[in-house]
């Protein structure tokens, strides 16, 4: 997957919190799967077949399971949610006379069902049938409908999204990651409508009276959170890649849009075959694309049918940018990971889901940086980094692998701690040992575990096999404690043409700068600015002292591979200032995010990262700029409500930023790199949202000349065009973006217009913003995007309205979200009261245990008033200079 109370909501949220759990985690001594049904019982095989009514969102379902009794019992318990059953049967086996009728418990706070019979059943295997139905819902959690428009009416689609703990709501079943079993699907649906599964299709046969009957070829052996079905009036493209069928499944006429993905996917599972060393299994790999949105997830890797929301894969030349293009070749670049860490070889339990996420996200990036090269992806590596460092430095923080006893739990576990700190950490590990080490470890790895279910410590066992290093005792410092590590370089002494470096390590904590820190065992690059020497060393027991040739200055983490933050004592800093424009762009970017982190924490000079922005040329890379002008609109929110000073603020950075626009220009140039046009286009947003006048009387004349010259809103830039034109909107431009919504049939475009209406400075629009977010309108999955998007400039405002509103509002999110979505809405506040509201709303709304969101949000907004109150007053003084 690729990262975001009334009584029916807390069981909603609370869902299999009071179960217990049969045995401990995985990753404990005993080597037990964490489990929360009896292990009595283990399936093997699901003959599913589903007759869906899209119109009346109701399903009919039945299912026949093999299942293997391990020891006697008198009942059976699976998983299911909102199912209603009409008969159950047990046999000895396909033939074999059937058991009497059991009595049927249903527990839909547990999300299970009891099936309790007369007498035991001895050890053995059965098959286990049962008849029933359900509920088609509105977001994107089981089997889900999603509108659209089209030139010729309104249409509706189906798909099934089932991780975490989904699959239970169309399929009762043993819903737990530990339970593979192999699947065969068949479903009765509208003749002329196309049906997609994991597998292909086996046969289909028209039955009369407008419906058709499809059967799917069995599935190889999965987790139920991978089963995937999708209908509709669907079109598909495809390519061929040894013998692999890949697809690429649009709504019809939307092909075109997916000639970037399709071909992508082509070159993405050619280098993972290779790399991988096993082949992908399965004969066919399909990307489904469907209109939308989810708060949780923008696609998910279901097992030879991949889930992607639009707005992340397909690409429409009104309105697509090269970064959605970037989007769109990583996110397939994850998703098709996943068929191997994930699929092929799965967690045993959510503890664990760092294994799945975490080599999808570091595969992801590996390859964009090899098929990409003119990208320049490394330097996006250190930006997703920090984006973990970010979570992982506020008190909230937790463990790569973590305890997970409630799928509410599992929830809250997908964030940049799972996906960018393990994947950092994997990048750390692997420069460590080596490459070609790695990836045979990674190999033994696959192989030993193909079909089945793994833990942690099955990684590390192979890869310290492959590398011959014991790289275990590093990976368990940074996966099984949470916090970051802060490298001290406290002194530079020269002496025979050598420097010698004193390290000492703590930990970097937004909240508790002075805090006890961790231990942790530490690899460590340093570089000389002499001679360009670098030395490797491991911070063990918290010291190191370093020798590295040469006198000049020197960099610590140089290629930014470590997970940690460095502090320089302020003379070494003094000379990475003065020699910045000559350090290489990824260190360049590395030291900015350090400086900024580490001032606005109280750690370092909060003008530190100033002087660094001073000092980078205007040639520096794109990405360098783009992490400048991200630190300057970072900076710029702190002083929100505080005009005057932010005036003086926005006076140096827009001064500093303008000549690189200038640089730069409006205009794209032929054959200029990608990541050009992605800095011209993060340059007019952020002077914009800087409020600077000529960048938003150009964005203005733009907008208002696009009816009578086609060029004048560029493709390319029409999102940032418009989003700077919704900002400082007044009325009448809001209106005439709502009007454009309303006419948009294009549901890609109709989205972004929509955001565009919730993005205003104004209060005022903001408030009519929410009214509409709660009106059908916007459409089912628009209105929780909406609400958030409020939030960027109001976040007080719209986390009051969201908990006003709570049980409407709750309808607008889908059920994996809304433990967290709403307390991220108010993460951006400047306004302590609200601490108290979102405690207020925790008690009242999230279970015991399944607070982390609103511990976050406390979290940060207790960082932002300390550095806003504690560290923007020294920014002020030094601007009076600067």
């Amino acid at each position: 997957m690729h990262r975001l109370l009334i009584s029916a909501v807390a069981i909603t949220l609370g869902s299999l919190l009071t179960l217990p759990a049969h045995a401990i985690s995985a990753n404990s001594s005993t080597g037990q799967t964490t489990t929360q049904l009896p292990r009595s019982i283990r399936p093997a095989h699901y003959d599913v077949a589903l007759k869906p009514d899209a119109k009346a969102l109701s399903f009919d379902g039945k299912v026949s399971i093999s299942i293997e009794v391990l020891q006697a019992t008198n009942s059976i318990t699976l998983n299911a949610a909102e199912l209603a059953f009409a008969k159950v049967v047990l046999s000895k086996d396909q033939n074999g006379a059937s058991l009497p009728a059991p009595n049927i418990q249903i527990n839909e706070a547990q999300q299970t069902a009891t099936f309790t019979f007369e007498q035991a059943i001895p050890p053995g295997w059965y098959r286990l049938n049962i008849d029933y139905s359900g509920k088609i819902g509105t977001q994107a959690a089981g089997l889900f409908a999603l509108d659209y428009d089209s030139n010729d009416g309104r249409k509706r689609a189906l798909y099934t999204q089932f991780e975490t703990a989904h699959a239970r709501r169309v399929i009762p079943s043993w819903d737990e990651p530990a339970y593979k079993a192999t699947f065969k699907l068949e479903a009765t649906i509208p003749t002329g409508q196309l049906a997609v599964s994991n597998m292909p299709v086996e046969a289909q046969r028209d039955l009369g009276e407008g419906y058709s009957r499809v059967q799917f070829l069995t599935s190889p052996k999965m987790s139920t959170y991978l089963l995937f079905f999708g209908l509709g009036e669907f079109d598909r493209a495809t390519a061929k890649l040894a013998d692999t069928e890949i697809g690429v499944i649009t709504k019809k006429g939307g092909t075109a849009q997916a000639a970037f993905a399709l071909a992508s996917t082509q070159g993405i599972l050619q280098e993972y075959n290779d790399y991988f060393g096993t082949p992908y299994p399965l004969p066919k790999l399909d990307n489904v694309a469907a209109p939308g949105r989810s708060q949780f997830f923008s696609a998910m890797e279901n097992w030879g049918s991949i889930f992607t929301f639009e707005h992340s894969i397909l690409l429409d030349p009104a309105i697509s940018t090269q970064a959605d293009k970037q989007r769109a070749f990583m996110i397939a670049a994850h998703e098709t990971a996943h068929q191997w860490f994930g699929n092929l070889v799965t967690m045993a339990w959510w503890d664990d889901l760092w294994l799945n996420e975490s080599f999808a996200s570091w595969m992801e990036s590996r390859t964009t940086a090899k098929l990409h090269p003119e990208w320049s992806s490394a330097l996006s590596d250190v930006n997703d980094r920090d984006r973990a460092i970010e979570l992982d430095s506020l008190a909230s923080t937790h463990p790569v692998v973590q305890q997970v006893e409630t799928v509410a739990q599992v929830n809250q576990a997908f964030d940049a701690i799972t996906y960018q700190k393990g994947e950092a950490v994997i990048r750390m590990l692997e420069a460590y040992v080596g490459e070609n080490a790695w990836r045979s470890g990674i190999q033994q790895y696959l192989q030993a575990h193909r079909y089945a279910n793994s833990v942690s410590a099955d990684l590390w066992r192979e890869l310290e096999a492959a590398a011959g290093k014991p790289i275990a005792a590093i990976a368990q410092d940074f996966t099984l404690q949470p916090g970051v590590p802060l490298i001290r370089v406290e002194n530079q002494v020269c002496k025979a043409g050598k420097s010698q470096l004193r390290l000492r390590q703590g930990e970097f904590s937004k909240n508790n700068p002075d805090k006890k820190a961790l231990r942790w065992r530490v690899p460590v690059r340093v570089q000389s600015f002499a001679n360009a020497a670098t030395v490797d060393q491991l911070v063990t027991d918290g010291v190191a002292a370093i020798t590295v040739p040469g006198c000049g200055p020197v960099i610590v983490n140089a290629g930014q591979s470590g997970y940690f933050r460095t502090l320089y004592a302020p003379k070494l800093f003094a000379k990475i200032i003065k020699n910045f424009a000559s350090i290489t762009a990824i260190d360049q970017l590395g030291i900015l995010s350090d400086a900024s982190a580490l001032g606005l924490a109280g750690l370092q000079s909060p003008t530190d990262v100033l002087e660094l922005a001073k000092a980078t040329p205007i040639s520096a890379d794109p990405q360098v700029w783009d992490k400048v002008a991200a630190v300057f609109r970072g900076i710029d929110e702190f002083y929100r409500g505080d005009t005057a000073r932010q005036a003086q603020f926005r006076r140096f950075a827009i001064a500093r930023l303008t000549p690189v626009l200038d640089k730069t220009s409006w205009t794209a140039t032929p054959g200029e790199p990608d990541t050009v046009a992605i800095l011209r286009s993060n340059l007019i947003a952020t002077l914009g949202s800087l409020g600077a006048p000529d960048v938003i009387a150009e964005a203005r004349r733009r907008y208002l000349a696009q009816s009578a010259d086609s060029t004048a809103v560029p493709a390319p830039l029409r999102k940032t065009i418009l989003g700077v034109v919704a900002q400082h909107a007044d009325a009448a431009a809001w209106e005439q973006l709502h009007a454009a919504a309303l006419a948009e049939k294009t549901p890609l475009i109709k989205d972004q217009f929509y955001s565009l209406l919730s993005t205003t400075e104004d209060e005022s629009l903001g408030r009519r913003a929410l009214d509409l977010a709660l009106t059908a309108e916007p459409g089912a999955t628009t209105s929780s995007v909406m609400i958030q998007s409020v939030s960027k400039f109001h976040p007080d405002l719209a986390f009051d309205f969201a908990v006003a509103h709570l049980p409407a509002v709750t309808e607008k999110v889908d059920a994996p979200s809304r433990g967290n979505y709403f307390s991220r809405l108010a993460e951006r506040s400047l306004d302590p009261a609200i601490i108290g509201k979102i405690n207020t709303y925790a008690a009242a709304n999230l279970p015991a245990g399944s607070r982390r969101s609103a511990d976050t949000a406390i979290a940060t907004i207790g960082y932002r008033i300390k550095a806003r109150n504690e560290h923007l007053p020294l920014i002020d003084q030094w601007l009076e200079h600067n």
